[in-house]
């Protein structure tokens, strides 16, 4: 089955991102020379695109059409941006309540959230440009399409984020079980962001530092945590029960 997100060739690329496309992932053949390459890399930088350089043999695996050293994914959805989301949803009068997800790596962990946070009225997804799971046709089937209906943020750093929205007075909490006190006893009902790790490290730890406060779920098992997309859905709707 023909991949519609995957673009190759120099000046294909170019005018995608010339026309504005969401580039998710950009691989650049080693020691790609001659004057369209120094223009496609002069995009990339005015642009700051997260690129990878690769061995031409991992670009004849992506395509086996002429690639001319480059391969690229185009993101199936527009990315918003943070600043203007968060503006408009406190001028709307409603009590912000945003998800940042950081270095999330699975793919259907990743739409598994995205279909609990529609479902639980989330105003935005925020995700990090670099190292995190893509919108792909994975995230969108795992999401049942709502990766279409909820705003998501792509930024180049979390904790830019974070102080952003703890500018905009939307508290920021940590999901993490090395929390002393518990989700229930942490209010939600105020502006709220609440972050979520990645499946192996969970939040990093410079950016646990910055937070203003961490909270965990109880746990009685022999098992020390629950899947992030189960604890995340755990902990939305209990932001929802506080609002009610």
């Amino acid at each position: 089955m023909k991949d519609e997100s995957l673009i190759f060739g120099t000046r294909a690329i170019i005018e995608a991102i010339t026309a504005n496309k969401s580039i998710d992932k950009l691989f650049i053949q080693k020691g790609l020379q001659g004057e369209l390459s120094r223009e496609l890399m002069s995009l990339v930088k005015k642009n700051n695109i997260t690129f990878t350089y690769v061995p031409v043999e991992k670009l004849n695996r992506l395509t086996r059409n002429n690639h001319q050293g480059v391969v690229a994914y185009i993101s199936p959805i527009d990315f918003y941006d943070l600043e203007n989301l968060v503006m408009n949803v406190i001028e709307s009068g409603k009590t912000p309540l945003f998800l940042i997800l950081d270095q999330l790596s699975d793919v259907r962990n990743f739409g598994a959230i995205i279909r609990t946070a529609e479902c639980t009225g989330v105003d935005g997804i925020i995700i990090q440009k670099k190292g995190g799971a893509p919108v792909n046709a994975d995230t969108i089937k795992t999401s049942a399409g709502a990766v279409f209906k909820i705003p998501i943020c792509k930024v180049d750093h979390i904790k830019d984020a974070m102080f952003y929205l703890q500018g905009s007075g939307i508290q920021v909490v940590a999901a993490t079980e090395k929390a002393e006190s518990t989700i229930y006893d942490t209010n939600l009902t105020i502006p709220s962001a609440i972050i979520m790790g990645s499946e192996g490290k969970g939040i990093s730890p410079s950016v646990l530092k910055l937070v203003d406060q961490s909270a965990k779920l109880p746990m009685y098992g022999d098992i020390a945590s629950l899947n992030v997309s189960v604890a995340c859905g755990v902990i939305l709707y209990e932001a929802i029960r506080q609002r009610l």
